[in-house]
């Protein structure tokens, strides 16, 4: 068996859980997914995949306010994070998923790396900055997905990604952490990017015996 291989279509859905206290054992690798309620997060996931329905969508945003495990074999793991922005639910509960979020990315040690959602029409929004800066705290690797890119022409879609790029580049002048690419899920568009970030995160972890 290739230890390597990433079999997106054999995911299985693993756990959710309330904050990371629950979250399952600390251990392999995985993949945090995360964005605002209306960046297409659900929707991305469920094009990796190519299981509709995977990751649930919903009309109403925010709604799914638990960490979502899902599990694609070798100890690798897909996490979906809880949606932010538009969610109708007290400030006091907002604060509490702020304090899970931050306590996640820089605590979890088998988290290899966020995949941050944005909508290509209004990326680095409040949250976004903040999820930017609380990955930047741990060292994490950070990938853009710019969604919803078939909503613009080309030139003003090539606009927003080179003003996101221009955003990380002050952020992290080298760019060793962090990355942007544009995605549609209605046109499946970036997908081979996306996998190819991914394979990286996943492996990068794996020692040859004979060498170590």
């Amino acid at each position: 068996m290739d230890l390597n291989h990433i079999n997106y279509q054999g995911v299985t859905f693993l756990t959710s859980a309330p904050s990371i206290k629950q979250c399952p054992e600390d251990s392999g690798c995985e993949v945090a997914f995360a964005g605002r309620s209306n960046a297409g997060k659900s929707s991305a996931i469920n094009t990796l995949t190519r299981i509709r329905g995977l990751a649930r969508t919903s009309k109403t945003p925010g709604r799914t306010q638990l960490i979502n495990f899902f599990d694609l074999g070798n100890d690798k793991r897909l996490v979906d994070l809880p949606g932010y922005g538009y969610a109708k639910v007290p400030i006091e509960m907002k604060r509490e998923w702020d304090r899970d979020l931050a306590e996640y990315l820089q605590l979890r040690q088998s988290l290899a790396g966020l995949v941050l959602l944005m909508d290509i029409r209004h990326p680095l929004q409040e949250f976004d900055l903040q999820m930017l800066n609380w990955a930047a705290q741990a060292g994490l690797p950070v990938h853009i997905l710019l969604t919803k890119s078939d909503k613009l022409k080309r030139g003003p879609g090539q606009s927003a990604l080179l003003m996101v790029e221009r955003h990380l580049r002050n952020m992290d002048p080298g760019c060793t952490l962090l990355s942007v690419q544009t995605f549609s899920s209605l046109k499946k568009s970036g997908l081979p990017q996306l996998e190819s970030v991914l394979a990286h995160w996943m492996n990068s972890d794996f020692v040859d015996p004979a060498t170590s």
